[in-house]
């Protein structure tokens, strides 16, 4: 397996160890319209560790693809929320980085889907 697909798998779980190590930053980032956000965070933050060690097993692999894949779609509306929000986000380049940042999502799935 290519180094860049080796690396999805470690880079998914660090993710969602980060959902709990900072939760703060991801709490932040879910819309308002979606209720327990620490909650949510703590699940998509097991489900990112699972699916990424899943992806690094050639037996588990193709499952490990499904879940991140749907991970990562189903954690998109809270990006969509960052750049709907920029004011509450403050990065550099406030909401163009922001929205040039959403197809990075899709990139993402790609590459979940070529990892496995």
């Amino acid at each position: 397996m290519p180094p860049l697909r080796r690396l999805f798998g470690p880079m998914f779980i660090t993710a969602g160890v980060l959902h709990f190590a900072i939760p703060k930053p991801f709490e932040s980032i879910v819309p308002d319209y979606l209720p327990a956000h620490r909650e949510l965070v703590q699940i998509s933050g097991v489900v990112e560790i699972v699916a990424g060690a899943a992806t690094m097993h050639p037996r588990t692999r193709r499952w490990g693809r499904l879940l991140s894949v749907a991970t990562l779609i189903g954690v998109f509306p809270s990006n969509v929320n960052m750049a709907l929000h920029p004011e509450r986000h403050p990065v550099p380049g406030g909401r163009r980085t922001l929205i040039a940042r959403l197809p990075l999502q899709g990139l993402l799935v790609l590459w979940a889907r070529r990892a496995s």
